[in-house]
């Protein structure tokens, strides 16, 4: 604002640069113009020469002078036309309107004075001359025009004295010729001023598209618009990144985003429906895709929003964490101190010396089951307790060497844990605890699964930079049987679990740690066999 304060401030004592650039951008149209009037004038000018035409029409004052003058303004408006382009400047302008003045003024002497009516060919030289140059430049044209045809007519009554000349008439010629380049200045104002306006408005529309498009492209909400056929007008950059590929203009919807596509078709057979969130590619962000039609005269369009439903599910997810744990601590508190009464009464029983070996058996049962559902309180209480997460930057290549020179001096020799690493310098935010408590449960399982222990077995952990998202993941991967795939979709729910000993909250936990850090863990099978537990961090820059 204060910019434009100062433009309109320096416009009350200098011309306005609008303005120039407006007068600049039509002078070449209005010279060529005004130059194919000054050719064809010149030519009619040389045709009345003809004696058969002056018997008729005209009364010459001077024959000779006026057939050389008619000729020579059309050989100089001629070589004008020819070096039109050269003819840019004020000055140019100026000598190109006197010139044309003093031709026709002799033409004016030549044909009779004022009689002949010739004065009023002087009428456009002046107007074009006061349209391509305006103030006192503008005005000095009908000054010399005025003068010429006075001068002209005084000369005129003294080489004939016999002819009588009408002075008045003379005089209301050059008070024509005054007002002519009045009106014409001001109306070139005014045109002036409009055009600059229309400009100055048009810069100002052109400055808002580019804002418009500039903060539709940095959004993190996802926009794009698509056609009639599906196909894709419009797209940004947070549409783009989320569905993880390029778009073109024209690209088809089901091509680029067949997830998508199959929403909006549920979407336009019944708009009531809600739509469910979908990943485009694996590893990408779960998508929320909103549907807006734009109705315009020609077609109908479709406006879709696309929101990362990560933030929605951390928030969903921490509420369903702080009511589980407050149900699961309730629900612990009140077992514990029974189970631990039925436990030490199991092993007070096994120390009796009046039951026999199979009493002493079921007493070692009770003890172990015990043990077992001690273990699933500990478990739960530990998830209900959990504190909240701190996020930092990390660097994952440097934590995850840490991790396995930690883990190899914990574990047995015989449990091999092959590191790779893609580029160094990937980092992403979370909170280093519980990145910890994450890979060393998945750690253990891949070993459990990769064989029994005691035995030689490896795991690998990939890191690398996701081609599509370019986002941090991590693959854990063992190659043991695998998982069955009827328990595939289960396996990340809480207390299920396919062996006789587990807890089933091993990998529901993991998860949920992921989740509060803006990360996924997902199940992979391998082929011909094996399991790839991948988590997908969040990016570095992304505030958790």
């Amino acid at each position: 604002m204060k910019g434009n304060t100062g433009s309109a401030a320096v416009n009350t004592a200098m011309p306005d640069p609008m303005t120039d650039i407006s007068t600049d951008s039509q002078r070449p149209r209005i010279l060529r113009y005004y130059n194919i009037y000054r050719v064809i004038l010149g030519f009619f000018l040389t045709i009345l020469t003809s004696s058969s035409l002056q018997d008729g029409l005209l009364e010459l004052n001077n024959s000779g002078l006026y057939e050389k003058a008619s000729w020579f303004y059309l050989f100089i408006n001629v070589l004008i036309a020819l070096l039109l382009h050269q003819i840019r400047r004020d000055v140019h302008l100026f000598t190109l309107s006197v010139l044309d003045i003093i031709l026709l003024g002799v033409i004016f002497y030549s044909a009779g004075g004022a009689g002949s009516g010739f004065g009023n060919l002087l009428i456009i030289p002046v107007a074009v001359g006061n349209i391509l140059l305006h103030g006192r430049v503008g005005l000095l044209l009908p000054a010399l025009a005025s003068l010429a045809i006075i001068y002209l007519t005084f000369f005129l009554s003294l080489s004939n004295p016999a002819t009588t000349q009408s002075y008045l008439q003379v005089g209301v010629i050059g008070c024509i010729y005054f007002a002519v380049a009045l009106f014409v200045q001001r109306l070139s104002r005014r045109l002036r001023q409009s055009e600059s306006l229309a400009q100055q408005q048009a810069a100002s529309l052109a400055s808002l598209e580019k804002i418009n498009q500039l903060i539709i492209q940095r959004m993190r909400t996802g926009i794009m618009v698509i056609g009639n056929n599906h196909q894709v007008l419009l797209a940004n950059e947070a549409a783009a990144r989320m569905l993880g590929t390029d778009i073109a203009r024209g690209s088809a919807l089901n091509q680029l985003a067949p997830s998508l596509t199959q929403r909006l078709r549920q979407w336009q057979s019944n708009p009531s429906i809600r739509t469910q969130p979908f990943h485009n590619h694996s590893g990408g962000a779960e998508i929320m895709a909103n549907f807006k039609p734009l109705i315009s005269e020609r077609d109908e369009t479709l406006l879709i929003f696309l929101d990362d439903n990560t933030q929605v599910a951390q928030q969903a997810q921490q509420l369903k964490l702080a009511s589980l744990g407050r149900l699961t601590a309730s629900i612990a508190h009140e077992i514990r101190n029974p189970l631990g009464a039925i436990s030490h009464a199991a092993q007070l029983l096994n120390e009796s010396t009046v039951i026999d070996d199979q009493d002493k058996r079921l007493a070692q049962i009770i003890q172990q089951h015990s043990q077992r559902m001690n273990k699933v309180i500990e478990t739960v209480l530990e998830l209900s307790r959990r504190r909240a997460s701190e996020p930092q930057l990390v660097d994952l290549g440097l934590w995850l060497e840490q991790f396995s020179e930690s883990f190899s001096l914990i574990n047995p020799a015989s449990d091999n844990l092959e590191l790779t690493i893609d580029q160094p310098g990937i980092m992403t935010r979370m909170d280093p605890g519980q990145l910890n408590q994450v890979l060393d449960n998945l750690c253990q399982n891949a070993f459990r699964y990769s064989g029994k222990a005691g035995s030689n077995r490896t795991i690998w952990l990939k890191l690398y930079l996701h081609p599509d998202s370019e986002l941090p993941t991590l693959e854990i991967i063992d190659h043991g049987p695998g998982i069955a795939e009827e328990h595939v979709s289960h396996i990340f729910e809480p207390f299920y679990t396919t062996e006789s000993s587990g807890t089933g909250l091993g990998l529901y936990i993991s998860r949920e740690l992921c989740e509060s850090n803006q990360a996924r863990l997902e199940y992979e099978p391998l082929v011909p066999r094996g399991s790839c537990m991948r988590i997908t961090f969040a990016h570095p820059k992304r505030l958790v």
